[in-house]
C-alpha cells in the first residue's frame, strides 16, 4: 500500500475490535439516528464473508428473521459501529460461507462449534502392565 495512504487512514482504523472470523457467531451494536435522537440497536447472527484489508475491510452477517434470511455488510472501522461482541467460536472449513444461504430452518445457522480442551482437562493414566517374575 502506498505509505502516504497508509499514513492518512492509519488514524481512522479503529483499534479496539475483537477478533472474529468467518463462522463465529457475533453481536453488532450499531448507532442509529432517527431525526435528532441516537440509539444502539443490537445485529445479531453468523458471520459468513469478511473481506478487504485495512480502512477498506467489511463483514457480512445473515441471520434468520421471522423465517426469511437476512444479510447486512459493515465496514469493519465504520464510526456508526459501537461495539462487537462473540457469542459463540467455530470451526468453518471454508472462506466464505454462502453456502448458508440454501439452506431451511435450524440447518441455516448450523457451523461446528469450537470443542473445549478435551485433552487437557482429563490426561491420560499409562497402563498398568503386569511385573513377570522370573524364578530360578
Amino acid at each position: 500500500m502506498n505509505p502516504i495512504i497508509q499514513e492518512i487512514t492509519s488514524n481512522q482504523v479503529k483499534k479496539d475490535i475483537p477478533s472474529f472470523k468467518v463462522g463465529d457467531g457475533i453481536r453488532v451494536h450499531t448507532k442509529v439516528r432517527e431525526g435528532d435522537k441516537e440509539r444502539i440497536q443490537i445485529y445479531s447472527g453468523i458471520v459468513i464473508a469478511r473481506k478487504g484489508a485495512g480502512i477498506n475491510e467489511s463483514f457480512t452477517v445473515r441471520r434468520i428473521s421471522y423465517g426469511e434470511g437476512v444479510e447486512r455488510v459493515f465496514p469493519v472501522n465504520s464510526p456508526n459501529i459501537e461495539k462487537i461482541e462473540v457469542e459463540r467460536e467455530s470451526e468453518p472449513m471454508r472462506a466464505r460461507l454462502y453456502y448458508l444461504r440454501h439452506r431451511k430452518g435450524k440447518a441455516a445457522v448450523a457451523v461446528r462449534q469450537k470443542r473445549a480442551e478435551e485433552s487437557v482437562a482429563a490426561p491420560a493414566a499409562p497402563a498398568a502392565v503386569p511385573a513377570v517374575s522370573s524364578s530360578p
